[in-house]
């Protein structure tokens, strides 16, 4: 059967091999390398609604998602500041000390949008939980993928104020926090580092 073709990047691409660059192209790209800028309302949906069409054990769909832009990006930035206030008490140096809470507090600024993370344990089917983990990991993977595509950076924060924050949000007895997933646009002359993988043939071994 013949596979359908895609025009991206000035060159012809079968359907295989776009999905190959765009999983080969994503990576973690933070936030102090981004550029303020506006996802457009249909691709933040598209990028959203492709993550919900991950694996599910059972269609338990173990995941919620808040989206957070403009003064949420303020507050969270806040509240970064507060949270690591003590790790740098210690600056003898003033300015290098207001130097660092600034940067704290102007860090997600930056960002075009910050995703929570929630997992939401089935309370309908008794399913392992990190199944259920896997599955918002594939959702989550999805998203990258997808902002990957629409030329948009980002990257899955899981330090301790990311996830304490999410907790803020409100969370039921089900609910988990897994951090923020950031969203972005840098410059084109942003080079980020490229990481380089294991070879595969020290990674998968074949048995018949």
């Amino acid at each position: 059967m013949k596979k359908e073709i895609y025009f991206t990047q000035t060159e012809w691409r079968r359907d295989d091999e776009v999905v190959t660059h765009y999983i080969r192209k994503r990576q973690s790209i933070y936030a102090d390398q981004y550029h303020k800028g506006i996802i457009p309302e249909a691709e933040l949906l598209e990028i959203i609604t492709n993550a919900t069409w991950a694996p599910t054990h059972k269609m338990t769909e173990p995941w919620r998602f808040v989206v957070l832009t403009d003064s949420q990006l303020v507050k969270y930035g806040t509240y970064m500041c507060s949270y690591y206030r003590n790790l740098y008490e210690d600056i003898p140096d003033a300015e290098k000390k207001l130097a660092k809470y600034n940067y704290l507090k102007d860090y997600p600024l930056k960002a075009a949008c910050i995703i929570a993370i929630i997992f939401v344990k089935s309370t309908r089917v008794n399913i392992p939980e990190w199944e259920e983990l896997a599955a918002v990991s594939c959702a989550v993977q999805n998203m990258a993928i997808s902002a990957t595509s629409f030329k948009i950076a980002s990257y899955w924060a899981t330090g301790g104020s990311a996830i304490d924050y999410v907790k803020t949000l409100g969370l039921a007895e089900n609910e988990q926090s897994l951090g923020l997933f950031f969203m972005g646009y840098t410059s084109d002359s942003t080079v980020p580092v490229q990481k380089k993988r294991t070879a595969i043939d020290q990674k998968v071994t074949w048995r018949s």
